[in-house]
């Protein structure tokens, strides 16, 4: 059988006086046992037996300071057990700020996010002008397919620029030059005649409401057509500054701000479109 645990109180007062400052202290065991008879043994020859720690239960003590040397004796340090240092407390990660999605933010802040490469941004500022831009270009083209050519042309042109604008002017405006002055470029490079299946819509190109007799309708579709026909005729100049004004409803220093010319000349090309077409729309009034 094996040495048993120390049991602290089978030590007398009378054997912790005997024992000698810094001794080792007896190994107490069960009678019969090779360690109980060594012990008595060695306590007729003066002796003590080695001692025996079963289970670390005296180092642990020690550790602990429960068993101290005697006076002027210097004690047997044990190397104090590695304790880990307490884990440094964490702050809560910060929280994340909630960005806004491209959709619900202002018109200025999508500008700027676009000008810093956010292709989101811009095509959310596309997608909220396309309409009128689109109607602009079919207006001024009369023809739904260059409409299109020439508005796909102008947003990725408008892409490119975004750095350039710096907001003199609405961003609307800023949009409306660059479309604009695509479809002076494509009425110059070929000069198209609107199609007869754009003219049989002219009404909706040109935003006329629907009449409520299907004869009135057939009336109103009649001049309809013909001023497009004389819409399509006019200088291109002049055209674009009539579409500005009379369909589109921006101020006279607003399409001067679009096409580049003084606002003198704008008005002076939006009153000779005027005369033209009040001269082909004389039947129909």
């Amino acid at each position: 059988m094996g040495p048993v645990p120390v049991d602290l109180a089978a030590y007398t007062a009378a054997e912790c006086r005997r024992a000698r400052p810094g001794a080792a202290l007896p190994q107490y065991s069960e009678p019969g046992h090779r360690g109980h008879d060594d012990a008595r043994r060695a306590g007729r020859r003066g002796t003590s037996p080695p001692v025996r720690d079963p289970g670390g239960a005296v180092t642990a003590l020690q550790d602990a300071g429960e068993l101290r040397p005697g006076p002027g004796t210097t004690p047997r340090r044990t190397p104090p057990r590695a304790v880990p240092p307490p884990a440094p407390a964490t702050e809560p990660e910060p929280t994340r700020p909630v960005v806004a999605a491209p959709d619900d933010l202002d018109e200025q802040t999508l500008v700027v996010r676009a000008q810093e490469g956010d292709v989101r941004a811009f095509e959310t500022l596309a997608r909220r002008h396309q309409v009128a831009l689109y109607r602009l270009a079919v207006r001024v083209l009369g023809n739904r397919a260059d409409a299109e050519d020439a508005l796909q042309d102008a947003l990725l042109d408008a892409w490119r620029r975004i750095g350039s604008f710096r907001g003199e002017a609405s961003f609307s405006t800023w949009l409306y030059r660059i479309v604009t002055n695509r479809c002076l470029g494509l009425l110059r490079r070929t000069r198209p005649a609107m199609p007869v299946a754009d003219l049989s819509e002219a009404g909706d190109v040109l935003g006329a409401t629907r009449a409520a007799s299907p004869e009135r309708q057939a009336e109103l579709d009649a001049g309809m057509t013909a001023l497009a026909t004389a819409l399509a005729g006019l200088p291109h100049d002049q055209r674009v500054c009539f579409v500005l004004r009379e369909l589109e409803g921006l101020g006279y220093a607003e399409i001067a701000e679009i096409t580049g010319a003084g606002e003198t000349t704008v008005r002076g090309r939006i009153h000779r479109a005027r005369k033209t077409l009040a001269e082909v729309m004389r039947p129909w009034r």
